[in-house]
């Protein structure tokens, strides 16, 4: 329990009556050099509207509930949707979430600390809804929106579609703003019943639609850092970019083996190095080599404080926000062709059917022979460039090999049943003003899949190997899918006609051979985006409880330390571990540090999502708008019971509303994902190939809207005989 909710228990019991701050320092033991601290904790609670202070200066709880403590309700973290409803993540592992209506919600913002008073619960759906009694900790402290003027006051409208009510703002504090521009606001009153939240103006960013603000904003929405600050970027200028000879010592000097970077052509943090050698035996000699980091962030340093800050790097089409200073992801740790760098390595002996039969993790010194390409490495082994390949013959046979053993380990994965989704990702293209001139599906081809398949086999074998040592680690766990999901998932995928022999222990194969026999089909996309959907999120633990999506029983992240707070604190214990330096007093003090690296980083990591999916959809709304009128041809890619999404090849999505479906009333059917006309017995449901026209975008809302202009005409009925004749292929 935090020192807020301390605080308010303490407040709230029948007992208490209102103190002051010396006599609520007493109770609570404040120490001298604690005092200022706990005097701004109740400073804050205050601004919050937690609690009040009386004319007396004493301190009691704010609001008219009664309530002596929280047995009975459900603390957690509030998570707002933007059409006002929520829902509360409880902070108890294993609890469901509960749905709170918009007329429960009270005075309560995303991200609150809160508690709920459940009011309904099924036992058969295990479904909960309930009500917020108490907001116990405010997390929305700045909002960023634009500025709007009147003669006597201000107001901002929030970016954040989740924060509904627009911010109060007095005339004293709008410190320059304008009608129109885009600013941050500090909040210094909360919401309460009939009053809208206070604020101040603390930054104007420049007025919506100048070039950069709209990324700009989503970076301070999310509330990710920026500029490092100036005491890490001191530190890191005193790094040297030279190596210091007294560092090679005791490291495997490997700067006369072939080996390369493959990576696409704007990466600049090339954190991982590749080599390949065929053995007498005819087994394989596969080395991942990765930048060592942790020799130049050290625990707790400057640099080591700031990367588990910020945990991860985020790309944003054009922009990348660094978790480490440019001097060290660019520079000194990035494995740059043909300099000396410093490394920890994985060597993998790997025989005919995948399996790695001897590993070998050691620290290392490596000179790279090149720096290639994606598209130039899948340009000599799928096209066969002719001029690539003399260019870099030296190469070629490496390249070939490496290819190889790619499918090799690709086919020993898909064996044991790990599932590999073929949804697109989106390559956009900006041009000089931040304006998207091309959207794409983002190419995985050969030399992509080679490094994919490298890297997880390091991954794995890291992961095993530290298993067995017991030592406190950082693991990539993912858990088995949502029951609930899948359940409907499973519906789903039986009335498109599939039957899945579904066994008691869900394995991955399962949903591999599903996949497969989708493949090629309308579906395939929808599917796969379903199923993906029944999975749970992987995240970062201190437990190895395997990788479902990979059929892993052992995994990490050891291949990115430039960008993963993770794979660096996992070097850090891998190096230790090999100088024999971790004892008992080590051990205890390691279960506390990977214990808070996987939850930032974990957290950290959902940001950064967040964020780049907001800035891709909002380069895909820009995109759209200057080809309203236009038409396209789609797949439905979602049914709900306000309309249709729809598909494009070029990974862009839209909703055709249900209103504008006007040639008949059309009826959800949840169970066969479908809208069905009543009259005409037309049916639209997923995987329908049909062609649309780009109606009109919602740039601040981040949509696009279609109307269908020709489709399929399928009828219920027809769709029926189809099923049936599926069926009856399948079971011949």
């Amino acid at each position: 329990m935090g020192i807020k909710q301390t605080l308010v228990s303490f407040m709230k019991e029948t007992a208490y009556s209102p103190m002051d701050l010396e006599e609520l320092c007493a109770v609570f033991d404040i120490q001298p050099n604690e005092y200022k601290a706990f005097k701004k904790t109740l400073r804050t609670m205050e601004a919050e509207g937690l609690i009040v202070k009386t004319k007396r200066d004493r301190y009691k709880v704010a609001g008219k509930e009664e309530i002596n403590n929280y047995d009975g309700l459900v603390i957690g973290t509030l998570e707002v949707h933007q059409r006002g409803f929520g829902f509360l993540i409880p902070d108890e592992e294993g609890q469901k979430d509960v749905f709170i209506p918009s007329n429960a919600m009270r005075d309560a913002m995303n991200g609150d600390k809160v508690a709920v008073k459940v009011t309904r619960e099924d036992t058969d759906t295990k479904k909960r809804e309930g009500q917020i009694v108490d907001v116990l900790e405010r997390n929305v402290t700045k909002v960023i929106g634009v500025y709007e003027d009147s003669r006597n006051f201000g107001f901002v409208i929030s970016e954040d579609t989740r924060i509904s009510r627009d911010i109060y703002i007095p005339k004293r504090d709008r410190n320059g703003a304008q009608d129109g521009d885009v600013v941050v606001v500090k909040i210094t009153k909360y919401p309460a019943e009939r009053r809208k939240p206070e604020g101040v103006v603390t930054e104007i960013l420049g007025k919506k639609g100048d070039k950069g603000i709209d990324i700009l904003t989503i970076i301070k929405k999310n509330g990710l850092p920026e500029e490092f600050p100036d005491k890490v970027l001191k530190y890191a200028d005193g790094i040297s970019e030279e190596i210091d000879p007294k560092e090679l010592k005791g490291r495997r000097d490997l700067r006369e083996l072939r080996m390369v970077t493959i990576d696409g052509e704007d990466a600049k943090d090339l954190d991982d190095a590749v080599s390949i050698e065929k053995l007498e035996n005819g087994n394989y000699r596969l080395g991942v080599h990765i930048a060592d980091v942790t020799n130049y962030v050290k625990e707790n340093n400057p640099l080591d404080r700031e990367a588990l800050k910020r945990a991860t790097s985020v790309y944003l089409i054009d922009r990348v926000i660094p978790m480490l200073p440019r001097k060290l992801s660019n520079g000194i740790c990035s494995l740059n062709p043909k300099v000396d760098r410093l490394t920890l390595t994985c060597f993998m002996e790997i025989n005919s059917k995948g399996k790695v039969v001897d590993h070998e993790i050691v620290e290392s010194v490596i000179k790279t022979n090149e720096r290639m390409t994606y598209t130039d490495v899948t340009k000599m082994l799928r096209d066969h460039d002719e001029e690539l390949i003399k260019r870099y013959d030296y190469l070629y046979d490496d390249f070939k090999l490496m290819e190889e053993l790619c499918t090799i380990l690709r086919t020993k994965r898909e064996k044991r049943g790990a599932i590999d989704f073929e949804i697109a990702e989106a390559k956009i293209v900006l041009n000089e003003l931040g304006k998207p001139i091309e959207i794409k599906p983002y190419e995985r081809a050969i030399a992509n899949r080679m490094i994919e398949e490298f890297m997880l086999a390091a991954n794995e074998t890291v992961a095993e190997h530290m298993f067995w040592t017991h030592m406190p680690f950082v693991y990539r766990i993912h858990e088995n899918p949502d029951e609930e999901k899948l359940a409907k998932f499973k519906e789903f995928i039986y009335n498109l006609g599939y039957t899945i022999q579904w066994k008691e222990d869900i394995h991955p194969k399962m949903f591999q051979e599903i996949l497969e026999k989708v493949k090629g089909k309308n579906e395939e996309t929808v599917v796969s985006t379903l199923l993906l959907r029944s999975m749970m999120q992987a995240r970062y633990a201190p437990e190895c409880t395997g990788h479902f999506g990979l059929a892993a029983k052992y995994y990490c992240h050891f291949t990115s330390p430039i960008r993963r707070y993770p794979d660096l604190q996992i070097h850090r214990i891998i190096k230790e571990h090999l100088h024999g330096e971790i004892d008992e007093k080590r051990v205890n003090k390691l279960k506390n540090i990977v214990g808070q690296a996987s939850k930032q980083s974990s957290e950290m990591e959902r940001k950064a999502q967040d964020a780049e999916r907001e800035v891709d959809d909002l380069k895909k709304a820009e995109y759209m708008q200057d080809r309203i009128g236009e038409e396209f041809e789609g797949v439905i890619s979602s049914v709900t019971s306000f309309g249709v999404f729809v598909e494009l090849p070029n990974t862009i999505e839209g909703l055709v509303h249900i209103t504008d479906l006007d040639d008949d009333y059309y009826v959800y059917n949840e169970s066969q994902l479908s809208l069905i006309g009543e009259r005409t017995r037309k049916i639209y449901k997923l995987g329908d190939k049909v062609k649309v026209q780009c109606d009109h975008v919602d740039i601040d809302n981040r949509e696009i809207f279609f109307k269908i202009t020709q489709e399929e005409g399928k009828t219920l009925d027809d769709e029926e005989n189809e099923i049936m004749h599926e069926q009856e292929n399948i079971e011949e």
